[in-house]
């Protein structure tokens, strides 16, 4: 009678059965039930016939509506779990012991009517997720051996390239070749504007770096193309698209529990054995009052039907599958019921600076050479190692770099080191390289900077600029400002979640103390804590935590350790990460804050459906068991307790329609 099957969609007490009638069977089978029961119940009242005529209605609407129920009590039964369905059939055995055909028939045709419309209900909710891999086609057209050919998407491999009509959804990851286009993106980011795509301008670069492709060339599997005729290079099989990761932790993520839901889980662990108990001593009422042991037996079961914690068990499972229904379909994956309730809990959020609060492509602005420098051969020795480099700094400079040289010579640059948090080295003809921060000269046994190169990082710090001192050898070559503009959403995103109740959001940053403080201004933070290496960002967190709730967003690569300290981890931009999707507790598929006020939003409304949900199925047990020891009937009691159940289902299920 625990009920708690309900936790578990997977493979237990899944009543989306299938039959002579497809999908409905069973709920076919209730309705039959019920007309039986009328029909016998009507002949037996309003005619004078032999008692075996409404007898026979009794047993068939016995056999319709008990049918289900029979086969999940065996099935528990023979898992050793003793619940709900067993109790109805004892419940309904004893009536027909007693004579009460007519009665036992109402309790199984009031049980099996409300688990078929519980089951087409929380249905609803698992479609909504189903829908997702439903989004991809199945076929994709594919130039083979220079001609068209038309595959299943099961048989695309990296390397292919597809083509794809206007208006057609695209089979598979990748970035495209030829054409220009505009892509409704909304099914896997949830983008509100389609987003313009051109052909990316070296095919066999983003072939050796696909994960490093930018969001204008790359495409994603079950998203729409516009009016333009696309070629698409594959880069990930149909498996491993990032719609079917999703979906995969989607699907993983409705049995992760929640807080609520490992408190109801050891509330009945207390509640169902002192329920049990009661029966037993109900069972002998008929020893200490003046009553038949029929009367007894009947009030001990329907005892036992109305204490049964159906809808408690299923309270919070049904929001959280809604709630990660409705996130996922809004282009955010929340993994589980943990991270749902924590995220609507929040008072407080730290954000990264780069790629979260800024555009995260950042542009040299100034180039400082020292005396007797050459600005080019300066840039050209900054362009030569960090080229070599994935970080969002190394790229500006390299990218930016390249623009202004040109044509020019690039020295080689080898073994590239980072030191984390602080720069790189490199080899340039044997001659080591140090490219970082300012901090980073005058540790451990690099030699600290000249006074001049010290002022040259202090004025570009005083104008807002990320500043790299670049060193070749023993000698200083100069410094290099880089200017990264906050997204224009940044400002609007954080004061909607002002408005949700975030109380407290703050920036860490790697960056100067200055620079941050002028991000933040920006954006409209109060705080911003600069100076940080990565461990430093972990204690921020951590001290954070310290005080309350705390999420943590940023891109889930290089912040993946603050992450995982803080309540919640939060990735940006997760659409074209494998690895935000894999270390965050809640992705945002699309590269911007836009989301997250929703996230946020839609987390605190699950947690009042949950609160609700729990309200009314306590409550309605707080009821019914002293009802029914007072005398209230099975029939009451199980049409009282069925609609509780499916009170707190169909209240969940409005998740589904949340909007900001």
């Amino acid at each position: 009678m625990t009920g708690q099957t309900h936790n578990k969609p997977d493979d237990e007490h899944d009543h989306a059965h299938g039959g002579i009638f497809g999908a409905n069977t069973e709920l076919i089978f209730a309705l039959i039930c019920g007309g039986l029961l009328g029909i016998g119940f009507a002949v037996e009242k309003l005619l004078d016939p032999p008692g075996w005529i409404p007898l026979v209605c009794y047993v068939a609407a016995y056999l319709s509506g008990g049918f289900f129920t029979l086969r999940e009590a065996i099935d528990n039964l023979g898992q050793k779990r003793f619940e709900i369905d067993t109790l109805m059939l004892v419940a309904a055995a004893g009536a027909a012991i007693l004579g009460a055909w007519a009665e036992g028939a109402l309790l199984l045709f009031l049980f099996s009517i409300g688990h078929a419309l519980e089951n087409y209900a929380m249905g609803r909710a698992k479609r909504a997720i189903e829908a997702l891999a439903e989004l991809a086609p199945q076929t994709a057209l594919v130039r083979r051996d220079g001609s068209l050919v038309e595959l299943p998407v099961k048989q695309l491999v990296v390397g292919d390239t597809v083509v794809v009509k206007p208006d057609e959804r695209l089979p598979a990851d990748g970035f495209i070749v030829k054409g220009t286009t505009s892509i409704d993106q909304a099914p896997v980011t949830g983008e509100s504007m389609p987003v313009d795509k051109r052909p990316v301008s070296d095919d066999a670069a983003a072939r050796a770096r696909p994960d490093m492709i930018e969001a204008p060339y790359r495409v994603f599997a079950g998203t729409i193309n516009g009016s333009g005729l696309i070629e698409v290079e594959v880069t990930r099989k149909s498996s491993e698209t990032t719609l079917a990761r999703v979906v995969e932790l989607v699907s993983q993520a409705e049995t992760r529990q929640s807080p609520t839901q490992r408190f109801t889980d050891r509330f009945e662990r207390v509640f169902v054995p002192s329920v049990l108990l009661l029966t037993v001593v109900l069972l002998f009422a008929w020893v200490v009052i003046d009553e038949p042991f029929r009367d007894s037996f009947y009030r001990a079961m329907a005892v036992l039907v109305a204490a049964s914690p159906c809808a408690l068990a299923i309270a919070t499972p049904s929001a959280v599958l809604s709630g990660v229904a409705r996130a996922a379909r809004g282009g955010v994956l929340v993994k589980g019921g943990g991270p749902l309730e924590d995220l609507g809990a929040l008072k407080a959020i730290a954000f990264d600076k780069t790629g979260t609060l800024t555009e995260g492509r950042p542009r040299i602005t100034d180039i400082i050479p020292r005396d007797g420098v050459d600005e080019r051969d300066l840039l050209a020795v900054a362009v030569a190692v960090e080229r070599l480099s994935d970080h969002p700094l190394a790229r500006a400079i390299a990218k930016d770099g390249e623009d202004r040289l040109g044509q020019a010579d690039l020295p080689v640059a080898t073994d590239l080191a980072s030191l984390i948090g602080r720069g790189v080295t490199a080899k340039i003809d044997g001659e080591p390289v140090l490219i970082g921060k300012a901090e980073m000269f005058g540790t451990g046994d690099i030699k600290p900077l000249s006074d001049v190169m010290s002022d040259a990082i202090a004025r570009l710090r005083d104008g807002g600029r990320t500043t790299m001192v670049v060193r070749r050898g023993e000698r200083d070559l100069g410094a290099i400002g880089l200017m990264d503009t906050p997204r224009a959403a940044a400002k609007d995103t954080l004061a909607r979640l002002h408005a949700l109740g975030i109380t407290r959001m703050i920036m860490i940053s790697g960056d100067n103390q200055k620079v941050a403080e002028a991000i933040a201004r920006d954006v409209g933070l109060d705080e911003a804590w600069g100076d940080l290496l990565p461990e430093d960002k972990v204690e921020a967190i951590r001290k954070l935590r310290g005080e309350a709730k705390v999420a943590m967003v940023g891109d889930g690569v290089n912040d993946a350790p603050a992450m995982a300290n803080a309540t919640v981890g939060i990735a940006m931009g997760a659409a074209g990460s494998d690895v935000a999707l894999e270390t965050a507790d809640v992705a945002l598929m699309a590269d911007g804050l836009a989301h997250l006020p929703f996230a946020v939003g839609l987390s605190r409304k699950t947690r009042g459906i949950i609160r609700q949900n729990l309200v009314v199925s306590l409550g309605i047990v707080g009821f019914l068991v002293p009802a029914t020891i007072l005398g209230l009937g099975i029939g009451p009691a199980v049409m009282i307790h069925e609609g509780s159940t499916l009170l707190v289902v169909f209240n969940a299920l409005r998740l589904l329609a949340y909007r900001e």
